[in-house]
């Protein structure tokens, strides 16, 4: 299998998986036109389980390095497949509040906000784990963020001053995407447990590769959907109840860009996998959860949703990029 020899690489990996967690939900957006999310979010899902599947055919199953896909997946123990899909059941609780907040607020608030908590709490559960770089460095970076979630939080206040239901589902998406991030600081840990993230190339008995972990863990994620979206279909955030047989109404374009969304998301979660050898997950983390940034950008430059803004919102939300890049930077370094 394909591994991560240097911490250079790793971060350049983490880059890719901040790309990909801050863009997949450009998908979303494009569905929502004629889709309701939770129509979306099974063929998101879907995209997931089959993208991991042809990751482990791939990347996992050919170089000279480590044990094959399918070897690696023969082995593993009980411990190590409960932890990961115990990992992606609560991801995919958060994900689907996450999903509902972008509905509600907008992507341009609900990214920043939901997994900007993300990231804060996400990196000290995983560096308590596995502690590994600078933890001062490691808690600068993150107070950054901390920052720039805050002037973000101003910026939609100073947009969202209207009242009507508009207003109401903001504020609804605002509190959605707190519990989303809440949540969502704490799957990564859950996966590092089923993977030996010392030693990829040699991993103990029992214990998964990240190729593995990425099929193991996007299982988790569909069979909790039966689950956790069949009550969001029925109970909506937003809305009326949907039903089952709406799915199966849906054009082929529709489900094909909701298996998209799914693909570039699991194609990110992959690679911040393979980086963690050398990056340590605490930091992997980290930089792939710089993704509200780059939603932003999109929800700013592309779906226009700070349009008409006065030149005090567009100041925080400079400073809101401002301190997020700062924050990203400090992180880097405190892994070298």
């Amino acid at each position: 299998m394909y591994i991560v020899d240097s911490y250079v690489l790793a971060v350049i990996l983490c880059f890719v998986t901040m790309i990909c967690w801050g863009s997949w939900g450009n998908t979303q957006k494009l569905a929502a036109k004629s889709w309701r999310y939770e129509l979306f979010y099974w063929d998101y899902v879907i995209g997931m389980v089959l993208f991991a599947l042809l990751l482990g055919c791939t990347l996992g199953s050919n170089g000279e390095e480590g044990r094959p896909f399918l070897t690696d997946l023969a082995q593993g123990d009980k411990a190590s497949f409960l932890y990961v899909l115990l990992g992606g059941a609560i991801f995919n609780a958060s994900n689907i509040l996450l999903s509902a907040s972008v509905s509600m607020a907008g992507m341009t608030v609900a990214f920043p906000l939901g997994v900007g908590i993300a990231l804060v709490l996400g990196v000290v559960v995983n560096y308590l784990g596995t502690p590994s770089g600078d933890w001062r460095l490691l808690a600068l970076g993150v107070l950054c963020v901390v920052c720039a979630i805050v002037f973000n939080a101003k910026a939609s206040a100073r947009m969202n001053k209207g009242s009507g239901e508009q207003a109401s589902h903001s504020r609804k998406g605002i509190v959605v995407a707190i519990l989303a991030g809440v949540l969502m600081s704490l799957f990564y840990r859950f996966v590092v447990l089923g993977m030996d993230i010392n030693n990829f190339t040699s991993p103990a008995d029992g214990k998964l590769t990240p190729y593995s972990a990425i099929f193991i863990f996007s299982i988790g994620v569909l069979l909790s959907n039966f689950l956790f979206n069949t009550l969001a279909m029925r109970f909506p955030f937003v809305g009326e109840p949907v039903e089952y047989g709406a799915y199966f109404r849906g054009s082929l374009a529709t489900h094909a860009t909701g298996m998209l969304g799914g693909c570039i998301w699991c194609l990110g979660t992959g690679l911040s996998y393979i980086a963690s050898g050398q990056a340590g997950p605490a930091i992997s983390y980290a930089l792939g959860q710089g993704a509200p940034m780059v939603a932003a950008l999109w929800g700013i430059f592309v779906w226009r949703e700070f349009r008409g803004a006065s030149r005090s919102v567009n100041a925080l939300l400079l400073e809101m990029f401002v301190f997020f890049i700062a924050g990203l930077a400090l992180i880097i370094v405190a892994g070298m």
